[in-house]
């Protein structure tokens, strides 16, 4: 047992000893469970004694009532634990992270509108019911039980959204509640709005930034004048975005922004020590703009981050410069590394033999055809999160070829017109380029490319938010049905999709194959590649890699050394809109990024 608190010395203290945090954040969530030893005992041998995660909601409650594997995260604590870290919780409601919805499940955003993260008593009825069932998992492993928990956060970087003080209250006051006795925190732009907004009276304020410590901890001091400094959010990388360049960040820079944190004897959290991958489709998306109200951009399935630890485990040129800065406020020596993971002993290329049109896996693994509506049905009132819906409408006759498009579309749509392709359509092009006469039979298969994760676009519905349009006319009678991504959890009911020999490419279609391997024992990863396809999802022995797209930048999925197995591997490939030439080509991974690439982007300090 050990007693974790805020002093008013501009210290942590455990047990009435000084202490400084040096965390990094690791979600679990973006790892294979398998791997968190490996990556935990990596933040330890960079030089860190605790760890952070956030808590995704719409990932462990993604029905009302309806929880999957909540344990999850008490799992991990363990871990943590075992690797000889603190750690700290994040648990949300909200949590941004460039996760789908920022972590709040469709049910929330799609019930409660504008009110979620507002005092609304309905949505903290959802948040209430929600922490009663994950907040034993921390309150069993606080440090004054015996367990590596030392700080939780309440709500997440709240003076970027709103400023409902009576939210905050009350979600802290929940927290306490349930039995959280350890110090809570806010954490927010280092920027007076931002601070007045989200940071609560007698919680801990701390400060995310990627640079420039020493002014953005002087604002911090405006609003708490005594107390630990911390930067929870150290963004010594970025993320990046589908059909945007390359995001890094130069390892020497980083390393030198951290020590200025230091060196203001301040604790830190580097963000993200490791990023892992979004597996599963659950990567979110920005808005552009000032206000990030403008054009869409979803994020890629990579979560590297340009991080530390890289995707696949390795450790990096940052790794050892922020391993050298950090040993210079150690207690001792650094441990040694584990065992660096091995990649495939060699390349080799899965044939995909097998072949399912669209339409034939709707059948057998989509929902019911929703009856007949006036108006397309969002994702959201089909309560569906990620995958695809079919939606389908006729053009009265007979009359002229008149333009057809569709308003208020996220966010992407194939058209096809009686069965044959048309086009394909986004917010920005949302009219074919060739016009419709009637009568004719029109399908749309709208994929959602990931919800909006932070800003004031949080939570907008997916699908048609409109209608369809026939020159100025909307087009009635619409019949929807979805295709979810859980359903290819089902490997039995994937088993029972009708397929056929592949015989050609360019086709969209659910795709199987296979490639065998003698021994894994020791593959700590792979690498796999579409040449020549252009945008679906990826499942190896089951498990979804997530999404690929020929718009960049990432060209390569992560493969979890755990998900192989010897003997024969199977490999799924959902294509919805053309398929290249029928082979995945999987290698031991990329190389390790060590600099800045040609034409790359640089990270901001400061959401996009």
């Amino acid at each position: 047992m050990a007693d974790f608190t805020v002093g008013d010395d501009d210290h942590f203290r455990l047990d009435g000893r000084p202490v400084r945090l040096l965390s990094g954040a690791l979600h679990y969530f973006r790892v294979h469970e398998a791997q968190w030893d490996h990556r935990l005992s990596m933040l330890r041998a960079m030089g860190l004694n605790c760890v952070e995660t956030y808590v995704p909601w719409n990932l462990h409650e993604p029905q009302p009532g309806r929880f999957h594997d909540v344990a999850a995260l008490g799992r991990f604590l363990d871990a943590a634990q075992r690797a000889g870290l603190w750690a700290i919780v994040r648990p949300g409601p909200y949590i941004c992270a460039e996760w789908e919805n920022g972590g709040l499940p469709v049910w929330v955003t799609g019930g409660f509108g504008r009110r979620v993260r507002t005092r609304d008593a309905g949505y903290l009825g959802a948040v209430r019911r929600w922490f009663a069932e994950l907040l034993p998992q921390v309150v069993e492993r606080q440090i004054d039980r015996g367990g590596p928990v030392i700080m939780v956060q309440a709500e997440n970087e709240y003076g970027s959204y709103g400023t409902d003080q009576a939210y905050l209250r009350q979600v802290a006051a929940m927290l306490g509640e349930y039995g959280v006795s350890v110090p809570l925190f806010t954490s927010d732009g280092p920027e007076d709005h931002m601070l007045t907004g989200g940071s609560v009276p007698g919680l801990l304020a701390t400060a995310n930034f990627g640079s420039g410590a020493r002014e953005a901890f002087r604002v911090l001091r405006r609003h708490r004048d005594a107390g630990p400094l911390m930067c929870m959010e150290f963004w010594c990388g970025w993320f990046e975005h589908w059909g945007a360049p390359p995001v890094v960040r130069d390892p020497a820079q980083a390393a030198e922004a951290l020590r200025e944190i230091l060196e203001c004897g301040a604790s830190v959290n580097i963000y993200m020590a490791h990023g892992g991958t979004n597996f599963g489709g659950w990567a979110g998306a920005n808005r552009s703009g000032p206000l990030q109200d403008q054009e869409l951009l979803p994020t890629v399935t990579s979560y590297d981050y340009d991080a530390p630890v890289d995707e696949y485990g390795r450790p990096t040129e940052k790794f050892w410069l922020l391993r050298k800065v950090l040993a210079e406020y150690a207690d001792g020596p650094l441990p040694e590394l584990p065992d660096e993971p091995a990649g495939l002993a060699a390349p080799l290329r899965a044939a995909l033999t097998g072949w399912a049109s669209l339409q034939d896996v709707m059948e057998a693994l989509g929902d019911e055809e929703q009856p007949e509506s006036g108006v397309p049905p969002t994702f959201e009132e089909l309560g569906v999160d990620r995958g695809l819906v079919r939606y389908r409408v006729g053009v009265p006759g007979p009359r002229r070829p008149y333009a057809l498009g569709v308003s208020g579309l996220r966010d992407r749509a194939v058209v096809y017109v009686d069965g044959v392709r048309w086009g394909v359509l986004s917010e920005e092009d949302a009219t074919l380029d060739e016009p419709v006469a009637g009568p004719a039979e029109v399908e749309l298969w709208v994929e959602s490319l990931g919800r909006v994760n932070y800003g004031p676009r949080l939570g907008e519905p997916k699908g048609i938010t409109g209608g369809v349009l026939h020159e100025r006319q909307f087009l009635h009678g619409v019949r929807a049905r979805a295709l979810r991504l859980d359903a290819f959890e089902d490997a039995a009911a994937v088993a029972g999709v009708p397929f056929v020999p592949v015989d050609g490419s360019g086709r969209s279609g659910l795709y199987r194959g296979s490639f065998e391997l003698a021994d894994t024992d020791g593959t700590g990863h792979a690498g796999l590649e579409l040449p020549g396809w252009t945008r679906g999802f990826v499942w190896v022995n089951g498990f979804c890699l997530g999404r690929y797209w020929s718009a960049g930048p990432q060209r390569t999925l992560y493969v979890p050394g755990p998900v192989l197995r010897d003997g024969v591997n199977e490999v799924w490939v959902l294509e919805v809109e053309d398929a290249g030439a029928p082979y995945a080509e999987l290698g031991p991974g990329l190389p390790v990024r060590t600099d800045t690439a040609a034409g790359a982007g640089t990270p901001e300090d400061a959401h996009p």
